[in-house]
């Protein structure tokens, strides 16, 4: 497969690597070779970005519940949290 690759790469102006990695990723999506085929890498993807980004709002409701936390220590109840902002809006 290299030397084929290596003989029709320069045709299609791309590198023979490339159009190897292709082939044989056209191929795992026709089941043709073991791989994990371009649907289940791209759905990986958007995993790992949901991911990242679940982990980062759930860093920023922590940091907010402790916020509300010690702000509700200097006022009693959170019913009286309206009748005083936080500190740096006062």
């Amino acid at each position: 497969m290299w030397e084929a690759c290596r003989s029709i790469a320069p045709k299609l102006d791309v590198g023979a690597e490339s159009l190897r990695k292709w082939v044989r990723q056209a191929q795992a999506d026709a089941g043709q070779r073991p791989g994990v085929t371009a649907d289940v890498a791209e759905e990986n993807r958007r995993l790992r970005a949901e991911i990242r980004e679940l982990k980062r709002a759930i860093e920023l409701l922590g940091a907010a519940s402790v916020f509300f936390a010690a702000e509700l220590d200097g006022h009693g109840s959170p019913r009286d949290l309206h009748r005083h902002p936080p500190r740096s809006v006062r």
